[in-house]
């Protein structure tokens, strides 16, 4: 690994299962097989990935994310600490019934607690918090931080029919703000942003990480989130950072010649980027990291190995690739993969 030390995955993932969920439910689901009939959550969109890898020569075996290849790859990969997304659950946004998203936001917080954070320290949790009812939402994330020990919650980039910049998630931001957990937005699903006039995955994918981001940003930026809020943290996880100097430019140009129609937004969006509570995931090998780093600051870049979505060999060769690039600085390589998601990810500390 370099000269880098202490790496810290500030994003991998588990791979839950609706059979093992089943019995980490609180009631009156739990244990209920006939709940089996139905998937658990809402799929990403209408492509099986495996199946097109299989059929396009690129299938690779997909681990299945155990606490065991977790421990083994912690070990291997000389990684100090990894926070744990899920990946069924990232369409958790697409849930309509309120009563049910309740139930499995705990179910997958349950199952997250006892199967990984209690058997491993150097795994972290995200939870899932219940949008669809905000008082229910602030009470899971309550119970997340202060008794399953989790660092923060998801905000789906996709699925919530108001954008994360509606009033009506004002609270939530407040609770986070007074626990210290991060708030991350998420990519995964497609739905709602415009791609789904595409009938091959390769064109939905390469739009549908970064618009579901970037819609959210600019409510969120527009919306006063974060001055009403100084010291929320929100991450904006597994889209890249291309995407960024983009809309900052596009919004400072809005708001030279539109700030009348956005109040609560007390300065130009580029400024809440620079206040460093923003931060932006970034693949290893992407040419826009130093742009980044220049426009607006080298700490609020954060990598991920993604694992078990990505094999383990692909992340060992971008460490390699990204340690020798020669436009970064050694400082700023540290920060991105060790000192900048510890600043991100307070509550991992304690």
């Amino acid at each position: 690994m370099g000269k880098v030390k202490g790496f810290i995955d500030a994003d991998g993932h588990v791979v839950e299962n609706d059979k093992t969920l089943l019995e980490f439910l609180p009631p009156p689901y739990k244990g209920r097989e006939d709940l089996l009939s139905f998937p658990f959550f809402p799929t990403l969109d209408g492509f099986h990935r495996q199946a097109l890898r299989v059929v396009d020569g690129k299938g690779r075996y997909v681990a299945q994310g155990s606490l065991r290849e977790w421990k083994d790859f912690l070990d291997e990969d000389e990684i100090e600490w990894s926070v744990l997304y899920p990946t069924a659950g990232l369409t958790f946004g697409l849930i309509r019934d309120k009563d049910w998203a309740c139930a499995i936001a705990q179910g997958y917080n349950n199952y997250l607690s006892e199967i990984f954070l209690k058997q491993e320290k150097r795994l972290r949790g995200m939870a899932l918090i219940p949008l669809q009812s905000i008082p229910e939402a602030i009470k899971e994330l309550r119970r997340a931080v202060k008794e399953l020990n989790m660092v923060g919650a998801i905000l789906p980039a996709v699925g919530m029919r108001q954008p994360f910049g509606d009033e009506r998630y004002f609270p939530v931001y407040e609770a986070a703000q007074e626990l210290g957990a991060l708030l991350a937005v998420h990519a995964a699903p497609t739905q709602g942003i415009g791609v789904d006039a595409f009938d091959r995955l390769i064109e939905v994918r390469t739009l549908s990480h970064g618009f579901g981001q970037m819609i959210q940003m600019t409510g969120m930026i527009y919306g006063g989130v974060f001055d009403k809020f100084p010291k929320l943290k929100v991450a904006f996880a597994e889209a890249g950072c291309g995407w960024v100097p983009y809309l900052m430019e596009r919004m400072d140009l809005e708001y030279e010649h539109r700030s009348a129609q956005v109040p609560e937004l007390k300065t130009a969006p580029s400024e809440h980027l620079k206040s460093g509570r923003i931060f932006i995931h970034c693949e290893l090998e992407e040419m826009g990291i130093p742009t980044i780093a220049r426009l607006f600051r080298d700490d609020i870049l954060f990598c991920a190995t993604d694992f078990p979505h990505e094999p383990r060999s692909e992340f060992r060769e971008n460490i390699e690739k990204f340690v020798a690039r020669e436009d970064l600085s050694m400082e700023t390589k540290q920060k991105i993969m060790t000192e900048n998601p510890k600043r991100m990810y307070p509550l991992a500390l304690n």
